[in-house]
């Protein structure tokens, strides 16, 4: 039986909040007859606290969980984190000369400097190496550190890593088409490559519709624009908190804004929220099945990015669209823009202009058949392209490849 790495810094083990496509992808690839060992963190990135090792162990998993050790930091932007992954960095490089045992390494890049120790650890021992584009840095960073030439500086050390393993990757996945297509910018090579959407588990997201929707208040006549995900820096929460007060100034005062999760901005929107005369409700952070019983419950949902922000195809957007719901999209990707106009399934309109939110969901308001034809097309591109069975089959037949070369 082939032996398979699985390596980030970043994931949701069984029971634990975050980011689940590599926990997933871990028991996917163990189903399909490969060992798989999950090496991640002491550290969990979305709790900003370190894992309890013995409930790890303990866990009952189809693959093995390996913990290497990292010091944890408090933000998600911070020297520390940079320390602390460095470290990581250190102790996966002992870990993987101890081992010397994996016929194939699979790695999320960012983080970069983690990348790089496994690719170089790929090289030495002649095995291939996949890398799995989650997002892009530094270009993702610079949005944070936007500093002339002083931020380019900073961030030197991050573009070093990322074109090194750009051009000793054996193989690259994206979770979208600019993702995928990166790391050939600097540097043409025939080497397999594909796009496989974050996703979900359509089946999972339904079970926790039919199971919380009960316990979901929605009075008759409400009419619910929502947004699931990070309340931080890339995301445009003022804008939709302005857009209900301007609704409310049009006469609208049954529309609410539903606002899903956490992050550093939420206490300062918050406190903007109540003072103005807004509909917002800021409902935290959801277990997931209870998150999609929220979005099915709404009646549109918004795909809120700031205008520099450089993310493509997140992943939030299975969810949205396993809701059948119609979606508003502000994200500036013209990957993403054009798949919304394409398969139909909402409308893309100018982040940051209040008034232009205002009226997108004005009109969706007022054109209820719209809304239900674009939930369809919505449902359908979810079941077809981002359901996890069935689309990480290509990272499957994908790491077959590379082993039987």
């Amino acid at each position: 039986m082939k032996k398979i790495a699985i390596i980030t810094a970043f994931v949701a083990l069984p029971e634990e909040k975050g980011y689940s496509r590599f926990e997933f992808l871990s028991n996917f690839l163990s189903s399909n007859g490969f060992e798989v060992d999950l090496i991640t963190s002491t550290f969990q990135h979305w709790e900003k606290k370190h894992r309890n090792i013995e409930f790890v162990n303990k866990l009952e998993t189809n693959y093995n969980i390996v913990l290497i050790d990292e010091p944890g930091y408090k933000k998600n932007v911070d020297y520390n984190r940079i320390l602390s992954h460095r470290k990581f960095a250190k102790n996966l490089k002992t870990y993987l000369n101890n081992e010397k045992k994996y016929d194939l390494i699979y790695c999320i890049i960012p983080d970069n400097h983690i990348a790089l120790a496994a690719a170089e650890y790929s090289k030495k021992y002649n095995i291939p190496f996949v890398i799995d584009i989650e997002d892009l840095w530094p270009e993702a960073m610079k949005m944070v550190i936007d500093i002339p030439i002083i931020s380019n500086l900073i961030l030197y050390p991050f573009s070093v890593d990322a074109k090194k393993v750009y051009k000793l990757c054996d193989a690259v996945v994206g979770t979208s088409d600019e993702y995928r297509n990166r790391p050939f910018k600097d540097t043409k090579r025939d080497i397999p490559n594909i796009t496989v959407y974050v996703g979900n588990e359509i089946s999972e997201f339904d079970d926790g519709v039919k199971k919380f929707t009960s316990e979901i208040n929605k009075r008759t006549n409400e009419f619910w624009v929502s947004y699931a995900g990070n309340i931080g820096t890339s995301y445009d929460i003022q804008t939709l908190i302005l857009a209900s007060e301007e609704l409310k100034r049009r006469g609208y005062s049954n529309i609410q804004i539903k606002l899903m999760g956490g992050g550093p901005l939420k206490d300062q929107l918050e406190q903007l929220s109540k003072r103005i005369d807004c509909n917002v409700d800021f409902v935290g952070y959801l277990p997931y099945q209870k998150m999609a019983a929220y979005l099915a419950k709404s009646d549109i949902l918004v795909n809120s990015f700031v205008k520099k922000a450089p993310q493509s195809i997140v992943t939030k957007i299975g969810d949205y669209l396993a809701s059948g719901k119609p979606m508003i999209n502000t994200c500036s990707s013209p990957e993403f823009r054009n798949k919304v106009d394409k398969d139909g399934f909402g409308i893309n309109i100018e982040a940051e202009n209040v008034t232009i939110l205002a009226d997108a969901i004005e009109y969706l308001y007022k054109n209820r058949e719209i809304c239900v034809r674009m939930g369809k097309k919505a449902r359908g591109i979810a079941e077809k392209e981002f359901d996890r069975p069935k689309s990480y089959q290509k990272i499957v037949e994908l790491v077959n490849e590379l082993l039987t070369k």
